[in-house]
């Protein structure tokens, strides 16, 4: 009788876990067949942004592809193929203007990281009036950059600027900061008397240029604390809290444990930052608009000008494109180095 009860009893659950698992297909089926008709719906909502994208993002972009395969001026003339891309390739313009945007990227995007971190570390600590310290690191980030350029241009004003005036009263130093060409390191070489020594590639950013890396510097530098800081919230404090019971002290804490949990941020803002050093128009245009004697022009200072100065829009467009191919390719190159590091 026992064995009999049992049986129905293990009958009993197996059809109820076949009816569990029936109604949960069912329910399944039921919520792909809802999901289909609510397809149409879902598109129909992402149309507007979709139609917006596709008129004002990708329509532009192939346009301009299409607009740097022809000799193109204020109207089409006829097809030349990759003609304006091998022109601006063998053209000496162009990579001073090139050369001019890799100065720019490297005396920024690291030192503007480097300060960053730091100040973010910083401010991460318990200290007095901390609200309005992050506030008044962010500000520079959101002020206009057209605003700040002007700012800056009268900073460095060499007659009036005020650091002229501090310069000149402290150190009787005066110099031409956005009317100077001559690079920074061949500046220096004379100085100090090796400039004979310093080959033209190695004569450096004109001071100008420097002028604007500050610039960029100060603006942006807000930003990458502000990431930097969400990062460090990321980490877990039990984790310091071991160290420094072991002994650690301040300066292992940032080796061990804060630099290497912050590299995935480190690597994001390397990323962004680098994109948009590239891309920079508005500081440069408004301080210097490319000079003195283009020392300071990059690519897309360049680029304008071949649109609006000489109105050859189809070589102004195989610029942009070759910029966009190069920056592309350094990205890819970014996230393949991170993948590997993540790898081992």
């Amino acid at each position: 009788m026992a064995q009999q009860v049992a049986s129905d009893s293990g009958l009993d659950n197996v059809a109820v876990g076949r009816t569990g698992v029936a109604g949960a297909l069912t329910a399944a089926g039921s919520r792909r067949r809802v999901g289909k008709r609510n397809q149409p719906l879902a598109y129909l909502f992402l149309l507007p942004a979709l139609a917006v994208l596709v008129l004002f993002h990708f329509f532009p972009i192939f346009y301009a592809f299409y607009i740097s395969l022809h000799n193109w001026r204020i109207r089409r003339v006829g097809f030349i193929g990759l003609e304006n891309y091998r022109q601006a390739l063998q053209t000496e313009e162009f990579w001073r203007a090139f050369g001019n945007t890799v100065f720019y990227v490297f005396g920024t995007v690291p030192l503007t990281l480097a300060l960053a971190l730091l100040f973010a570390y910083l401010l991460f600590q318990k200290v007095r009036f901390l609200a309005f310290f992050r506030t008044a690191y962010f500000l520079p980030y959101i002020t206009s950059t057209v605003a700040a350029a002007a700012i800056w241009g009268w900073i460095f004003r060499t007659d009036t600027g005020v650091l002229n005036q501090i310069s000149g009263g402290l150190f009787g130093v005066r110099l031409r900061w956005l009317q100077e060409p001559t690079g920074v390191f061949l500046m220096l070489g004379r100085a100090l008397g090796f400039a004979e020594a310093l080959p033209g590639w190695l004569h450096g950013p004109s001071l100008a240029l420097v002028a604007v890396m500050v610039t960029s510097i100060w603006h942006y530098v807000g930003f990458d604390i502000v990431i930097f800081l969400a990062g460090l919230g990321n980490i877990n404090r039990e984790l310091y809290e071991a160290a420094r019971i072991d002994g650690a002290g301040e300066w292992d804490l940032f080796r061990r444990i804060t630099l290497p949990l912050l590299l995935p941020t480190v690597f994001f803002l390397t990323i962004i930052s680098t994109i948009g050093a590239f891309q920079t128009f508005n500081q440069i245009y408004v301080m210097t608009g490319g000079g003195p004697i283009n020392s300071s022009e990059t690519v897309v200072i360049y680029m304008v000008n071949q649109f609006y100065s000489s109105t050859r829009f189809g070589y102004g467009s195989a610029v942009a494109f070759i910029l966009f191919l190069f920056i592309f390719a350094l990205t890819l190159i970014q996230l393949w180095l991170g993948r590997r590091r993540e790898a081992v």
